[in-house]
């Protein structure tokens, strides 16, 4: 059961009239309970806990002061139908939501679900949009870990912020996502590597080692290959992304321009236009073309419309490569 200190703080924090320290000695309270192999107790105090944030609009949590610059929380609102991705892409995202579901089913068997994800592929092919899909369809807050302010060039100060960070993960369930993964999970062999860098990777590895919350935790790189291989094998999951297909290509547009579409409508040079454009770049076009044809008095976009708004994507996306 709850040690001593955890009731008298659960105590002091309920007079004090603090919801959110409530809250947070609940959930740690809940993580010890889970420990003892007491799991149907903790998924009860969370639930609780869950319950009451929602009936007091507080599902955002409110992290430490000193901590706020390092997380972005939000409560996304983009449902798994927004994603145009491959088949076997979704069933494995779908795997992922059933097995959050089912946890209870399946720690009672001495397993745990997945809860480990690397996301590896080009930039805007959906690994952000992943995260926030998995955070809305499993009721939990996104945190964003802001991983360029986490990194800092003081010896011991990074691997300390990251500390903080898994404490977070313990003690508030939620969705943590480690955008631009690469900066921390680096290969350790790099020649122009430095021994501060190296430290931080060994305590990531041995943060994500030993947790054992019920956190997701997602991890999002374009650059795989920079990865050191020691990490691959700690996570549950990896899925891989890819520009879209015609078909992918085909169904965003529809998804986005949506009653915008014109009802004559030239495909064939649209799609072969947009060939090498990412999700992000394609779902930005058609909101501009959306804007234009508002501003113009326009109730329509037509695909020489369109296209003028994916060939300005396409400039910037030749830039970019240069």
């Amino acid at each position: 059961m709850a040690t001593a200190e955890q009731i008298k703080s659960l105590i002091r924090s309920n007079l004090s009239d603090d919801p959110e320290r409530f809250y947070s000695i609940a959930l740690q309270v809940a993580a010890h309970e889970a420990k003892q192999g007491h799991t149907a107790l903790a998924h009860d105090i969370r639930n609780i806990v869950d319950k009451s944030r929602k009936a007091k609009g507080a599902l955002v949590l409110q992290f430490p002061k000193d901590m706020l610059w390092l997380v972005i929380s939000d409560n996304p609102g983009i449902a798994k139908s927004a994603m145009v991705i491959p088949t076997e892409l979704e069933m494995r995202i779908d795997r992922i939501i059933h097995e959050y579901r089912q946890q209870n089913k399946l720690k009672a068997h001495g397993l745990t679900h997945r809860r480990k994800i690397l996301l590896t592929g080009p930039p805007g092919t959906g690994k952000t949009m992943t995260a926030i899909v998995l955070a809305h369809e499993l009721r939990l807050p996104l945190h964003t870990i802001q991983v360029d302010r986490l990194v800092t060039k003081f010896m011991g100060e990074t691997a300390a912020k990251l500390r903080q960070i898994f404490d977070l993960i313990q003690n508030e369930e939620g969705v943590y996502l480690f955008d631009e993964f690469d900066a921390i999970g680096g290969e350790r062999s790099l020649e122009n590597d430095v021994g501060e860098m190296r430290r931080v990777l060994n305590s990531f590895l041995q943060f994500i080692e030993q947790d054992s919350s019920d956190s997701i935790i997602v991890a999002a790189t374009n650059s795989p290959k920079l990865l050191d291989r020691a990490l691959f094998r700690r996570f549950d999951d990896i899925l891989y992304y890819e520009q879209p297909s015609d078909d992918e290509r085909t169904r965003l547009i529809k998804n986005v321009l949506g009653t915008y579409l014109a009802p004559r409508f030239a495909w064939k040079k649209v799609i072969s236009e947009s060939n090498d454009l990412s999700h992000a770049e394609i779902d930005q076009a058609c909101r501009d073309a959306i804007k234009n044809a508002i501003l113009l008095e326009q109730t329509r976009v037509n695909a020489k419309e369109l296209l003028l708004t994916l060939n300005e994507r396409m400039g910037v996306h030749i830039g970019l490569r240069r």
